[in-house]
């Protein structure tokens, strides 16, 4: 089965790769942190510039709300292939204020939805559970969403969104799939290989060994994984990261199928909180992830916080991929199982910059209490 089918990638790239403003994020070499870990390199790449919306979920849902729209318009007969600069243009915009497209958040997903509708010319409704910070909503806000606060966890705002959008004849741009609803998180996730496409191009020298990369509803890393496959070869070992309260992923390669993981969620990485998998993530990561494991909180602050000495800025959910280096790293029966070594070259995917503020210097001043 392909899960992202390479010419659904070239078509984002192509895209995605026109909007104004895109360029290449970095890709950092982190080499006291490399020695600290007891491995040959380390590089991180850094999603906080992607267009000014602080983290790669740029790349995904605004690509697929351009993408509805131009379907939406070709169904009813009034383009037969309008492009994103036609939309954005406002050629279209009598047409696409009609239409309205949803979808829930922990953060920066809804963010990337509310700038694809603001710069397509739609109407957005942005739905998120009752522990995303007010930073958060607000940043969502800005773009002209509608933002509603749902009660309980991010699958509840997932099932909210789902219903109100079918009630009301919205469009949901969700970037977790599951059976019947697959294709616009296909779009989703084509966008996402963009950042896994630059990182390649940005590697010099012998290639990656490992990638670390977290994972929420396994979009990123399943995206991440289909395109680690397709530039290199042997592909890097890739191995999935989640935060211990919200480990979704683990759950399901433990019972050999998707398994939903209940409870409030709670984790300082609020956008990897969620507790039910992905369907096409799962599809990809269950054949392709050579391990899956969980790091608790402080971990992740941890690495937050040692990332801020290197003079780089990377969110707590950004950071889940080398706090989980730093605990295998550690761990001699790990390094083993992962195959750890001096020359290893590990690829870290920072994927989010400080997208809450508080959030972020709250992790930072605990380490002075």
């Amino acid at each position: 089965m392909t899960v992202l089918p390479h010419r659904g990638f070239v078509r984002a790239k192509d895209t995605i790769a026109g909007w104004p403003g895109y360029a290449a994020t970095p890709l950092h070499d982190l080499p006291a942190i490399a020695a600290e870990t007891g491995v040959g390199a380390i590089r991180l790449k850094d999603e906080g510039p992607r267009f000014g919306l602080g983290s790669f979920k740029a790349l995904g849902g605004a690509y697929a709300v351009g993408r509805l729209l131009a379907a939406e318009l070709s169904n009813l007969g009034i383009a037969r292939a309008a492009g994103s600069a036609e939309l954005s243009d406002g050629q279209y915009a009598d047409h696409t204020r009609r239409i309205t497209v949803a979808c829930a958040t922990d953060g920066n997903h809804g963010r990337s939805v509310a700038w694809g509708a603001q710069r397509f010319h739609c109407g957005c409704a942005i739905f998120v559970h009752e522990a995303v910070s007010q930073g958060r909503v607000d940043a969502i806000a800005r773009f002209g969403a509608r933002v509603i606060v749902v009660p309980g966890n991010y699958d509840d705002a997932v099932h909210e969104a789902e219903a109100l959008a079918k009630r009301n004849g919205w469009f949901v741009v969700s970037d977790t799939s599951y059976p019947g609803y697959t294709e616009i998180p296909r779009d989703v996730m084509q966008g996402y290989r963009l950042m896994a496409d630059e990182a390649a191009d940005q590697w010099t020298g012998p290639p990656p060994t490992h990638v670390f990369i977290q994972a929420g509803v396994g979009g990123a890393a399943a995206a991440v994984s289909v395109h680690m496959r397709a530039r290199f070869d042997p592909a890097p070992v890739s191995i999935v990261v989640e935060p211990v309260n919200a480990a979704c992923l683990m759950a399901s390669a433990r019972a050999g199928r998707p398994t939903v993981v209940h409870g409030d969620l709670e984790t300082v990485m609020a956008g990897l909180a969620c507790g039910e998998p992905s369907l096409l993530a799962w599809q990809e990561l269950e054949r392709a992830a050579f391990a899956f494991m969980s790091i608790p909180d402080d971990a992740a602050a941890d690495a937050l916080r040692r990332l801020a000495d290197s003079g780089l800025a990377i969110g707590e959910s950004g950071v889940a991929g080398l706090a989980g280096l730093q605990r295998a790293a550690s761990d001699p029966v790990a390094r083993t199982a992962l195959q750890l070594t001096p020359a290893s070259r590990i690829l870290l995917f920072g994927t989010e910059g400080i997208t809450d503020q508080a959030a972020y210097d709250r992790i930072l001043d605990s380490r002075r209490s």
